[in-house]
């Protein structure tokens, strides 16, 4: 009998001023997880006893200074710290200086030991983008580090729900500049990643539906000339390729027929015309998986939510599927 491999997962704890921490802490807690994966938590241990005495967990701790030392053992939390900080000065749903660097520091490491080939998969918890700017990170977020710091050519990003798979030409970025970002270059590149990431996943000739600009993909130019002047050449290029492509599809019902099994993966133009769709389905289930690293990165799909920090009132499911997700799709590759 073959015994499935289990991939490496490091568990970032986000911002321990945020929900992070305890969100983390109960998805090590929970079971389920070890049958999927072998995580490890990388923070700092005063921050993480707070968060277990949060979740009421009476875990013993092992500190590990390498993945090799962790016990990968349900009942022990592995803890893997990246410095000694002065945890006492951190106050609960603050933007604080000291906790954007820790969240950075946490980050680090975990794409240390992906470049070292030490872990398979960082799932990582929120970070806050206004503590880890005065902690002098210039760029705006966890994808952005990720691509930046592993020398990758792209960070493509890609919303999973259910079996809703939805990747997007631009996200952080104001509509109107969003718009004009979908040129028919940006949206044939984002369509052959897509390909090249699923055929890397063993899914071949994948179905890829790019989403509509304007109501009715523009009624053949009645509502705008986005899908003329980009959109349709993109996928007929893509086609040309070899490529799967469909559509441009109106958005109003892409995501539906995504839902029903017609698409292996969507393309979604700008941030909220793929996450309103995403979110509205299952909030708490939405996460995000990063492909083009040297490994697989994943994410909550929610904030550090400052405002329910050390409560114990913010909700664990997504940081769970944030792990264990990621854990599957690595699984994927390597089947």
């Amino acid at each position: 009998m073959t015994i499935e491999k289990k991939p490496v997962v490091a568990v970032t704890a986000g911002d321990p001023a945020g929900v992070g921490p305890e969100i983390t802490v109960a998805t090590l807690m929970d079971k389920d997880v070890y049958a999927e994966c072998r995580p490890f938590l990388i923070g700092s241990l005063p921050i993480i006893q707070r968060a277990m005495n949060i979740q009421g967990c009476d875990f013993p701790i092992n500190k590990i200074t390498h993945p090799q030392q962790a016990a990968f053992r349900w009942g022990t939390l592995d803890v893997l710290e990246t410095g000694d900080y002065d945890c006492d000065s951190i106050e609960w749903g603050r933007v604080q200086k000291l906790a954007g660097q820790m969240s950075l520091d946490y980050v680090m490491k975990s794409i240390e030991l992906g470049m070292a080939g030490l872990i398979d998969v960082a799932s990582t918890a929120p970070i806050h983008k206004e503590a880890i700017k005065l902690a002098g990170c210039k760029l705006p977020g966890h994808t952005e580090i990720y691509q930046a710091e592993t020398d990758s050519d792209y960070g493509l990003t890609m919303f999973h729900v259910h079996n809703l798979r939805v990747f997007f030409v631009s996200r952080h970025m104001a509509l109107k500049a969003a718009c004009d970002y979908a040129t028919k270059e940006r949206v044939l590149a984002c369509v052959q990643q897509i390909h090249h990431e699923f055929g890397a996943l063993n899914i071949p000739n994948p179905r890829i539906a790019v989403a509509a600009l304007n109501p009715h993909g523009s009624d053949n130019g009645l509502f705008g000339h986005e899908e003329a002047d980009n959109l349709i050449p993109a996928v007929m290029a893509a086609r040309d390729l070899g490529i799967n492509a469909i559509g441009p599809v109106p958005a109003d019902s892409v995501f539906h027929l995504g839902k029903l099994g017609h698409y292996d993966a969507i393309l979604s133009l700008y941030h909220d015309q793929g996450h309103i769709a995403c979110k509205t389905l299952d909030f708490e289930r939405s996460i995000t998986i990063t492909f083009g690293l040297p490994f697989i990165r994943s994410s909550v799909d929610h904030g550090t939510a400052f405002d329910i920090a050390g409560t114990g009132k913010a909700g664990t499911v997504s940081m769970r599927e944030s792990t264990v997700v990621a854990a599957r799709y690595w699984k994927m590759k390597h089947q």
